[in-house]
């Protein structure tokens, strides 16, 4: 049993780039419309251990089919993360090593969001994988007690998909996306409810009742962090909410993503995923007390 846990851990690189290789050939799209007989050497030894992991399944020799798992690869954004994840991710990994900081930089001369606005396509992606969580980020805000009548402003909101969905739910409410402007839109679902407006979080925010943050800080280490929360209080009012959609690292061995997570956000832009204590001594230098937290959602109010 140790084997097997050591065995499927050190595989985990190929894991990840044979899901690539199967989004970079078309296969998810390849049986769309039910089954496919694949001749090709390589597409077939990608689809066959994927498939001893319930990612396709072969119905008969060469013979392929979706899954639930593999059809997400093509319905949703998590081919972006496919892609991303095996592609330049996977590099970064490889040069991750016990000296501390990120090793993106290292491997592609640039930091991240730097390389991100150079680089359309991966960036592209990177807004389609963020987009995919937007119904279960949707979710977590269902316990918030929404006056339904505020201005929300999504920090570093993306492409606008999930506060879209959000304001769909409070016809009264209004929202505006805040983000970089080179962030890949679709300006015709914007209107007179939601805008967008361009600008970096560390110099201004536009003013706004609920400041919505999901999964944005564990981009950063402590320092940033701070200006960040100090930067969105500039622009709030006293009785103004934040609302983080973020992980909160658990005690003790139980498997947590969060973990691994953390790990990634390292690799990239020395960001970091935090425990309980680590987020309440974090938003309390930025100006806000933490009035309710569990992981996947934080509420907090001015100082």
């Amino acid at each position: 049993m140790s084997e097997l846990v050591l065995w499927n851990l050190m595989r985990g690189a190929l894991t990840t780039r044979a899901l690539a290789l199967a989004v970079e050939l078309g296969l998810p799209e390849a049986f769309a419309d039910g089954t496919t007989r694949i001749d090709d050497d390589v597409a077939y030894r990608v689809l066959r251990a994927l498939a001893s992991e319930g990612v396709f399944e072969e119905v008969e020799p060469r013979v392929f089919r979706n899954t639930e798992a593999s059809e997400l690869l093509r319905t949703s954004g998590w081919d972006g993360f496919a892609r991303l994840f095996g592609g330049t991710w996977l590099q970064a990994i490889a040069e991750l090593d016990a000296t501390g900081g990120a090793s993106f930089p290292r491997v592609f001369g640039a930091e991240f969001w730097q390389w991100l606005a150079e680089h359309p396509e991966e960036r592209a992606a990177f807004d389609r994988a963020m987009a995919q969580s937007k119904e279960s980020r949707l979710e977590r805000l269902a316990g918030i007690a929404w006056r339904g009548n505020e201005l929300v402003v999504d920090v570093g909101g993306g492409n606008g998909t999930f506060l879209r969905l959000l304001l769909d739910r409070y016809p009264e409410m209004r929202g505006i996306v805040f983000d970089l402007p080179e962030t890949v839109r679709d300006e015709s679902t914007f209107d007179d409810r939601l805008q967008f407006v361009a600008g970096s979080f560390f110099e201004s925010v536009p003013r706004g009742d609920v400041f919505v943050l999901g999964s944005i800080l564990h981009d950063w280490n402590d320092e940033p962090a701070t200006r960040i929360l100090r930067t969105i209080r500039a622009s709030a009012g006293d009785d103004a909410r934040l609302i983080l959609l973020e992980s909160v690292i658990e005690p003790g061995n139980e498997p947590n993503g969060a973990k691994w997570l953390d790990l990634l956000m390292l690799t990239l832009i020395d960001g970091r995923e935090r425990d309980e204590a680590q987020w309440r001594d974090l938003l309390d230098a930025g100006g806000w007390r933490i009035e309710h937290i569990e992981t996947g959602v934080i509420e907090a109010r001015c100082l």
